[in-house]
């Protein structure tokens, strides 16, 4: 899924091998799960394909980097309406015009007539992962899948109210490209607004899949960075977790763009239950709140108090 205005447009993909459909049901055995999760991490990227982008009646093209993927920043000949829109991509044979694959793909235009913005994490933010117990994470990845998995309660109904008024949400998280369908199902499932993965880059082996959403999470910064310079006229929620480095991603982001950021809200996971009185301090002094929470209710209920929703 792109995203941008009708100035700029981002288009992303990847092109892989030996990558079969998945196809989950909620009755899937364990079995099923494990084999379909490892063909995820073990599916090859093509390097230097040219892709063929077909968006209202004009043609575009982008190449494949060293990991599989292309990425274009269009300049759209038309204007769209706020919302979803549909892009084709299709990989040829060489010198010809035979097309050996095809898929639509998507892209959200963001209207002026949006009230703000949402950056949210996925894993043990809206998605339970034990992202910092490793057995309890791997035993969650190898052996449910996006039907049978779980999100934290309450937050499809939080993030629908934030969705109002057509504001735009935007999934920035430490997983890699590998489970991007997987994540469209579980959203899909779970009725967790749409809104556009801003993930982690593709990664290939058993090794990667036992330490998914690991390493360094640099790639957050700069992608809420694009965010923020893309839509200059929006301002943004924050969501996260404490069992990592949201709080101090946000916090940079707070320092960079002082006056864009409405307001900071950190799931409580683990034993991380305070934040360090630095964050504190910075917080307070830019009068943004900042809240580390025990539970999504209490999140709808600032976020009341704050004018952002209307209604539980």
């Amino acid at each position: 899924m792109g995203y941008g205005t009708n100035e700029f447009l981002y288009l992303k993909g990847g092109v892989v091998e030996n990558r079969p459909e998945f196809y989950s049901e909620a009755t899937d055995k364990r079995r099923k799960n494990f084999r379909v999760m490892l063909s995820r991490y073990l599916s090859s990227p093509l390097p230097d394909m040219k892709v063929w982008i077909h968006l209202n009646g004009e043609v575009y093209h982008s190449v494949t980097d060293e990991y599989g993927y292309f990425s274009s920043w269009i300049d759209p000949i038309k204007d769209y309406e706020p919302g979803w829109h549909s892009v084709n991509f299709q990989i040829r044979k060489p010198d010809s015009d035979e097309i050996i694959c095809e898929t639509e793909g998507e892209f959200l235009i963001v209207g002026e007539q949006a009230e703000f913005g949402t950056i949210s994490d996925i894993d043990d933010t809206i998605l339970v992962s034990h992202a910092t117990q490793l057995f309890k994470k791997l035993r969650l990845i190898l052996t449910k899948n996006a039907k049978t998995r779980l999100p934290f309660e309450g937050v499809a109904n939080f993030y629908q109210q934030l969705k109002a008024n057509g504001n735009p949400f935007f999934y920035v998280s430490s997983s890699e490209w590998n489970l991007y369908e997987f994540l469209q199902d579980f959203f899909n499932v779970r009725k967790i607004p749409k809104g556009p993965f801003l993930l982690q880059e593709y990664k290939s082996g058993f090794r990667d899949l036992i330490f998914s959403g690991g390493g360094s999470h640099q790639h957050k910064q700069d992608k809420i960075k694009r965010l923020m310079k893309l839509f200059p006229h929006l301002k943004f929620i924050l969501i996260g977790d404490s069992g990592q480095r949201d709080t101090e991603i946000y916090r940079e982001a707070l320092v960079n763009y002082p006056d864009r950021i409405l307001a900071v809200y950190i799931r409580k996971i683990g034993k991380k239950d305070k934040f360090d009185q630095e964050t504190i301090q910075e917080f307070k002094k830019r009068k943004v709140p900042l809240l580390l929470l025990e539970n999504t209710q209490d999140a709808i209920e600032h976020a009341r108090k704050l004018g952002v929703i209307t209604y539980y």
